[in-house]
């Protein structure tokens, strides 16, 4: 019986993927089954509450201001709207909704409030909620958690080595810290990373160590395939093969038994045999929809008749934990504290990141 673990080793996590392919995929389909049913999956719909404008320089990221995207910005949406897209979600299949918004971190004040309220309308649509906020204070995820938050998600990207090569405007520690926060409520914690941005497989490993060793493990990780957009400093890099994917989703899933694995951003370039054996590996979740944020995703309706070739159902919501209770904004125990946490800023210049900086300088100038 594979119990699991928080003491997983780089080195362990490396034999693991490093495995022959066949005896991976056994390994890692045979631990999926003693947890998990095999024909289910999760669908999850993700919604940009608010894009773009973010001051972060994530050199993945096209809704970072400091680059020239293309991307529209909008302002924060409104309570209705949201409630509009969760139902069109709800009635195609999705169990969770999950909202981002391109913001560093929570501030406290009117539009955290606006997306209390949302937390609270979804919630009563009696489906998952999921929010991607940035950085969030204890306070601010006991409010969450009030509303009738489900899940927070705040991925780690990739190593705590790699990480710096990527993002010079927030700290690793910063992540953890968020994460710990969260594990102060009852909320479920989604956390997981990207791969492709120039990495190697020990960042892979390193990624995984980092969250296989939370206690507990996340009860949710996103394996994210880069797109590489263009205007971002990643925007060269090479696509990921599906080997690649298929090893990294079997690899989370021997040591991360009881999460749930997503297979996340880069779901466009796969074929349906690859996505197979991607299920077959482990995952169990995915996001449906046109968009993951600002980015492109198949169709729900290509997806749904994938599920039906693979003989896969969508998992029903709240299987894992039960859902929340909606506490109303009038009777809520947690106030604002207008609180201004000191988020750290490392600072260090990341060359590639400064480079499509200037790149986006000179195009929005013409």
């Amino acid at each position: 019986m594979n119990q699991t673990r928080h003491n997983w080793t780089k080195e362990e996590i490396l034999a693991i993927y490093n495995k022959p392919l066949m005896e991976l995929l056994y390994e890692a389909a045979t631990v999926h089954r003693q947890f998990h049913d095999p024909n289910t999956v999760q669908v999850s719909t993700l919604l940009s509450i608010k894009t773009g404008g973010c001051p972060e320089d994530c050199g993945y990221c096209p809704q970072a201001a400091r680059y020239h995207t293309h991307i529209e910005g909008n302002d924060l949406m409104s309570v209705q709207q949201v409630k509009a897209q969760a139902l069109r979600a709800k009635s195609s299949g999705s169990s969770r909704v999950c909202m981002g918004a391109a913001w560093r971190n929570v501030k406290d004040g009117p539009e955290f409030d606006q997306v209390l309220e949302m937390v609270r309308t979804i919630n009563k649509l009696d489906m998952e909620v999921c929010c991607t906020l940035g950085m969030v204070t204890e306070n601010q995820a006991k409010r969450l958690a009030e509303a009738g938050l489900y899940a927070y998600n705040h991925n780690l990207d990739t190593s705590e080595e790699y990480y710096k090569e990527v993002i010079s405007t927030r700290g690793y520690e910063d992540r953890l810290q968020t994460i710990e926060n969260v594990r102060k409520t009852n909320v479920t914690v989604c956390s997981g990373g990207i791969i492709g941005m120039g990495e190697n497989v020990e960042d892979r490993a390193g990624m995984l160590v980092a969250l296989s060793t939370l206690n507990p493990q996340p009860e949710s990780v996103p394996i994210n395939a880069l797109v590489a957009v263009e205007g971002t400093p990643m925007e060269d890099e090479k696509p990921v093969e599906i080997w690649e994917m298929i090893r990294m989703v079997a690899t989370t899933r021997i040591v991360m038994p009881q999460t749930q694995v997503r297979l996340s951003a880069g779901r466009t370039e796969m074929t349906r045999e690859g996505q197979a054996m991607c299920f077959f590996a482990g995952a169990n979740s995915i996001f449906a929809g046109d968009k993951l944020l600002t980015t492109p995703n198949p169709d729900v309706n290509e997806d749904m008749e994938m599920f039906k070739q693979l003989g896969l159902t969508p998992q029903k919501p709240f299987i894992k934990i039960s859902q929340p209770q909606t506490v109303e904004a009038a009777d809520s125990q947690y106030a604002s504290l207008g609180e201004k946490p000191k988020w750290s800023r490392p600072g260090h210049a990341i060359d590639r990141n400064e480079a499509a900086k200037e790149k986006g300088k000179v195009v929005s100038k013409s």
